[in-house]
């Protein structure tokens, strides 16, 4: 059986496989993705439709017997459900089985066995959940090649879908474009740049703030609530606990309806029992709809303001902003993105439920690899840069590594601490000036001795990536054997469309992107992976080698400067920065 791509989404999932060209999805009998909803009843195991159905309150998370999304609790040791102590990683692979059980019936002949699977993930995935996601994959005898980030799967699927690869590669050269998955749990974006027939991611951003199921329970919360106020009712009037589930399913069904019609009839029958007109009945428009959602619809469109902004990226310079995921049919934002990109720039895709899956099984079946899109760096003395791992790099296979080993030395050991500052350039690419704007990753600090000589303090440093995406940075001094580790999750990355005649290219065709600064914290390096007096602090350079500063020999006037600001005036003694010496006005 070839690799399948396998979105496993925040509300629901669906396998997807390339045969002769074409996309096949597995879905469900009514041609519908499957919810990512488990249920525990009694001594049995409900997933899927069954176990949506069984919700009664929208939203992610446990809801009674019901878990929804189980994904989102990956990463930790248990969760209760009614009592019941549940590993989330079996949970998970409840919901992984069950998509595969669906994926190998008899009605989709070209799926038989599953064993592999490029597996798309959102963009705000920390290590520690991929680990468990890959766990859970592993419980049901499934590999994962490969994680690919949910926007970026949508763009490749977008791209490898098109009749002439070739041409829309061409079109979109150099081209910035903006990718949004919009569903019920989750709004992830990625902002990408196609140069070379390479995809490069450039920012991402992910909320699960505004995800569909928020919409559902505000609409459902604000129809019953103009229906008790038309009818001078307060809210302790009783609801019928099915029905409110009833209300919960009417409501995500409306706002699917609305997307093409201007209203629709709410009608749930024997909502409030103890009533003469038990029955909830209410007309839904387009109007009222948006009025409800307003303040999600806002939360949600800045959050793609937001990545333009931190890019200093105009809507006039995006070539194409796809749309996907069940939210993106809303007229609302629709008319807004319309708005801001133009109508013949905003592609919202007829697949949009199936274009992640459809993208990771175009991935797999390419065979493609994921690169990193941007050099990550470590700071050096004097704001100098030593590439630790390049842009254009393959992300390692399931179960393989990347790792680089690096020796350095501390050049102002005086404070007792070493400091190594990971950064990462805002434009893609490995040709990258020393002026371009850095983001840093991750800072470490290990002890080293305050009293050594200058280059004496030794250090190393080993960087990895692995298969879960996760960088992981080990610092050492030598002397003080003191350790110190971190990782970083957020790093982004490039693709290779195939029938691409650009080659696997990250070089300087790309547009200059900047960046707004964030505020993170930037450190003094004090290390260097060279001996070179022209790396020490001046003022520290004069009291190991004072006949450094001979003026015959010429020494760098920065440094010069730096020991003459430290050493204390001739005259008074003061040092050359108190206000009281007054000795260079007098001479």
């Amino acid at each position: 059986m070839a690799v399948v791509g396998f979105d496993f989404g925040t509300t629901n999932s669906l396998i997807a496989v390339i045969v002769a060209d074409r996309a096949i999805n597995a879905l469900d009998e009514e041609g519908l993705p499957i919810p990512s909803v488990v249920c525990y009843e009694g001594g049995k195991t409900i997933v899927g439709k069954k176990a949506k159905e069984r919700r009664s309150e929208a939203g992610l998370g446990i809801k009674g017997n019901v878990v929804s999304s189980p994904k989102m609790f990956l990463g930790q040791e248990s969760i209760y459900v009614e009592g019941l102590r549940l590993n989330p990683i079996d949970v998970v692979s409840d919901v992984v089985k069950y998509v595969i059980s669906q994926a190998t019936a008899n009605q989709y002949r070209e799926i038989d066995t599953i064993t592999h699977a490029v597996v798309t993930i959102p963009v705000d995935t920390n290590g520690r959940w991929r680990v468990a996601l890959r766990d859970a994959f592993r419980r049901v005898g499934i590999g994962i090649v490969q994680y690919i980030h949910e926007p970026l799967a949508a763009l490749y699927g977008f791209l490898r879908s098109q009749t002439d690869v070739t041409a829309a590669l061409r079109h979109y050269n150099r081209e910035l474009l903006l990718v949004f998955d919009w569903g019920g749990g989750t709004l992830d974006l990625t902002l990408c740049q196609l140069t070379n027939g390479m995809l490069v991611q450039i920012r991402n951003d992910g909320t699960s703030e505004v995800g569909g199921d928020h919409f559902d329970d505000l609409i459902r919360n604000e129809i019953v609530r103009r229906v008790l106020q038309d009818r001078g009712l307060d809210d302790t009037v009783k609801i019928q606990p099915d029905a409110w589930i009833r209300l919960l399913h009417r409501c995500e069904r409306a706002k699917i309806d609305l997307s093409t019609r201007k209203s629709v009839e709410i009608y749930v029958p024997c909502f409030f029992p103890d009533m003469t007109d038990e029955d909830l009945q209410f007309r839904l428009t387009q109007e009222i709809l948006e009025e409800i959602t307003d303040p999600l619809l806002t939360k949600g469109l800045n959050r793609i303001r937001k990545v333009l902004n931190e890019t200093d990226v105009a809507p006039a310079q995006i070539a194409l902003c796809l749309a996907t995921g069940g939210m993106v049919n809303m007229p609302a934002i629709k008319s807004r993105l319309h708005e801001w990109f133009g109508p013949q720039r905003v592609e919202v895709s007829e697949h949009t439920s199936t274009l992640i899956a459809e993208g990771a099984a175009w991935i797999a079946h390419d065979e493609v690899r994921l690169q990193l899109a941007k050099n990550v760096e470590l700071l050096l003395a004097r704001n100098s840069y030593l590439p630790v791992i390049k842009a254009g790099t393959a992300m390692p296979g399931e179960g393989d590594i990347h790792s680089s080993n690096f020796h350095l030395y501390c050049v102002d050991p005086r404070d007792g601490n070493a400091k190594f500052q990971l950064v990462s350039p805002v434009r893609p690419g490995i040709n990258i000036l020393k002026n371009d704007v850095r983001i840093p990753l991750e800072n470490l600090v290990v002890e080293v001795d305050a009293k050594a000589k200058l280059f004496q303090e030794r250090l190393e440093l080993d960087v990895s990536i692995n298969d879960n995406l996760i960088l992981t940075a080990h610092a050492r001094s030598i002397n003080k054997c003191d350790y110190d580790k971190k990782e970083v999750h957020d790093l982004e990355f490039g693709l290779t469309v195939a029938d691409s005649d650009g080659g696997n290219k990250t070089d300087d065709t790309l547009l200059k992107i900047s960046s707004r600064q964030r505020g993170e914290l930037t450190i003094r390096s004090n290390i260097a992976n060279r001996k070179d007096s022209k790396l020490v602090p001046g003022e520290l350079l004069d009291e190991y080698a004072p006949e450094y500063f001979d003026r015959r020999l010429n020494p760098p006037e920065y440094q010069d400067r730096e020991r003459l600001y430290y050493k204390p005036c001739s005259i008074c003694g003061r040092a050359s920065n108190d206000p009281l010496c007054q000795c260079s006005s007098k001479l």
